[in-house]
């Protein structure tokens, strides 16, 4: 199964997100030359249970028993970290509370169709229609923040990464169709000081954000963080 990291704030620590996530980062971090798909890629055909582990991680990140939340409060928003320090953000922070894909999938009760099923067709449309036009949230621009995520390289063929998509579950935009476009970051490091790793190493990013999309055959991001800074995930 497909998780999310679990929110890094409030009652789920964020080294409670799902161990089999992180040791398979882990192990893909150890074995780099066998685990490298032969092209790196966004999958082309999503059936209808590869657009449900996506709702589901996306329903699975916060890790408590209430589901999603719904981020930071606007009155959040408006403060600043103290003495200049960054903002630690969950993933649920990046999707404004009023967008709710979980309401359609409940709609055409989802648990219950297959792939062969025409409504499922219907709904999968509609999900794709949600994806392209996921909103994000505006406050968070120009913010300095820090969150937790899986790498995924612009470039497969080399462990000098400088520019990379961050994503919330391991396996995104590779083994499983990419997450929307608010729950996917844009991350460049310094030109001098790129992030020496591999593809789906588990990372704190730090930096200035900026609400910006970017478009890849990888997938969509509507945020961006530039000159960041890159460190692996330590368990606390």
């Amino acid at each position: 199964m497909i998780r999310s990291l679990c929110s890094a704030r409030q009652s789920c620590p964020i080294n409670a997100f799902d161990a089999s996530a992180l040791a398979a980062s882990r192990s893909s971090k150890e074995g780099r030359s066998q685990s490298r798909p032969a092209a790196h890629r966004r999958i082309g055909v999503a059936s209808l249970s590869g657009i449900l582990y996506i709702v589901f991680s996306l329903l699975l990140s916060s890790c408590g028993d209430e589901g999603r939340e719904t981020g930071l409060s606007d009155k959040e928003l408006a403060l600043e970290a103290p003495d200049g320090h960054a903002v630690e953000l969950s993933w649920d922070d990046l999707i404004p509370a009023d967008w709710q894909p979980e309401a359609l999938m409940e709609e055409y009760d989802a648990d219950n169709l297959h792939d062969e099923d025409p409504r499922a067709q219907e709904l999968m449309d509609k999900l794709k229609a949600l994806w392209a036009e996921a909103p994000v949230v505006e406050a968070l621009d120009k913010r300095q923040v820090r969150l937790p995520g899986f790498v995924v390289p612009l470039e497969i063929d080399t462990d000098s990464i400088s520019e990379f998509l961050l994503v919330p579950y391991f396996g995104a935009c590779i083994h499983v169709p990419p997450p929307p476009a608010n729950q996917t970051i844009l991350v460049t490091t310094p030109a001098d000081q790129p992030y020496v790793g591999a593809l789906f190493d588990t990372v704190w990013v730090e930096g200035r954000m900026r609400v910006e999309p970017f478009s890849d055959e990888l997938g969509d991001a509507g945020y961006r963080i530039e000159a960041a800074e890159v460190s692996l995930y330590e368990e606390l």
